[in-house]
């Protein structure tokens, strides 16, 4: 028994003296202070120095290779650009859409350049028209011949524009984004921009390659023309005024329209037009249809401007939806007469 108990003491000394020597830290672990922390951490930034110029190097090389990458294009872009406009003078759709970004020249009006745009706008509704709708091949000798002359009337054009412009600013002319609407509304009214907005946008794109902002586009270059004319033509403007005072005055309105109208096919018949008019009549201007359905019979409108004319009216008869109608016709001149000293 005695043998028992001294077995357990001892037992239970080695126990404790094991536990006595687990709790106490290794010999080999460094002992933490405040140096020791400072002197780690100078140790861990000198090792990632090593690390930290490569990564700057590389980075400073991806943007030289970037920077170098995005100057070639541009210089590439521009290069082919500038051979496609004005030696190849391509009217592709892609260059088309370059011109609306970029403002290429394509001729110099005083201090002014007129945009390659403007003339692609041009050149790109004929050559569409021909194209689509006669079936023209621009790759034959004719076709060749016809893209030529379309590429001087369209280079002609768009330089008259520019001096309408001109004209225009130095005599305070203008046309509003209302007054083109109230054309639209006109034509349409009329019918002859088709039964409805997609059978009109259907026949811009067939006939023109046109959206809806293309067409207003180009009545609004009409439309300013129109009013440079108006505003400059004094003499056409007085001509007029003064066959309106003569038929106001109570003179025989087809002896005043035999005397003054620049209508050889009426003048000679009292400036009677000869033939029933509905109101989607494709022979007379959109002005002259709306004005002759909104006088009464017998009636004489005053001076109408119709786009490149002066024009007086007088209802003869309405029968429904018809009527017949006489006019006296005053032509203005020609825009060439106003631009082409400035050219």
């Amino acid at each position: 028994m005695k043998k028992l108990t001294n077995k357990l003491r001892a037992k239970h000394q080695a126990r404790k003296q094991a536990q006595q020597e687990a709790d106490q830290p290794p010999s080999s672990v460094p002992r933490i202070t405040t140096k020791s922390i400072s002197e780690h951490r100078d140790e861990v930034l000198r090792a990632a120095k090593k690390h930290t110029h490569p990564l700057q190097h590389s980075k400073y090389r991806i943007v030289i290779i970037s920077t170098t990458i995005f100057l070639l294009t541009l210089v590439a872009f521009f290069s082919y650009s500038t051979y496609a406009l004005y030696r190849a003078q391509t009217n592709s759709f892609f260059i088309y859409k370059v011109t609306q970004v970029l403002p290429f020249p394509i001729a110099r009006i005083g201090n002014t350049f007129v945009a390659y745009e403007n003339y692609l706008f041009e050149l790109r509704r004929f050559t569409h028209y021909y194209e689509n709708q006669q079936q023209l091949d621009f790759n034959t000798d004719f076709g060749q011949q016809q893209l030529a002359e379309f590429k001087r009337r369209a280079l002609n054009k768009v330089i008259d524009q520019a001096y309408v412009k001109q004209l225009a600013r130095e005599n305070n002319i203008s046309v509003s984004s209302a007054e083109v609407e109230e054309r639209i509304v006109l034509l349409r009214e009329q019918n002859r921009l088709g039964s409805g907005n997609e059978v009109f946008e259907d026949v811009l794109q067939d006939y023109f390659g046109w959206t809806r902002d293309d067409f207003k586009r180009h009545l609004y270059q009409e439309m300013l023309i129109q009013k440079v004319i108006a505003e400059l033509d004094a003499e056409t403007n007085e001509r007029a005024a003064s066959a309106l005072a003569l038929v106001e005055s109570g003179s025989n309105f087809g002896e005043v329209a035999t005397e003054y109208s620049d209508d050889i096919a009426t003048k000679s018949n009292n400036g009677e037009y000869g033939f029933w008019i509905d109101p989607t009549n494709r022979d007379l201007t959109p002005e002259a249809t709306a004005v002759l359905f909104s006088l009464e019979q017998d009636e004489t409108s005053g001076i109408v401007n119709t786009g490149y004319n002066l024009e007086i009216f007088k209802l003869l008869e309405k029968r429904q939806d018809r009527v017949r109608g006489a006019h006296i016709l005053f032509t203005f001149k020609g825009i060439e007469t106003y631009i082409n000293d400035l050219k």
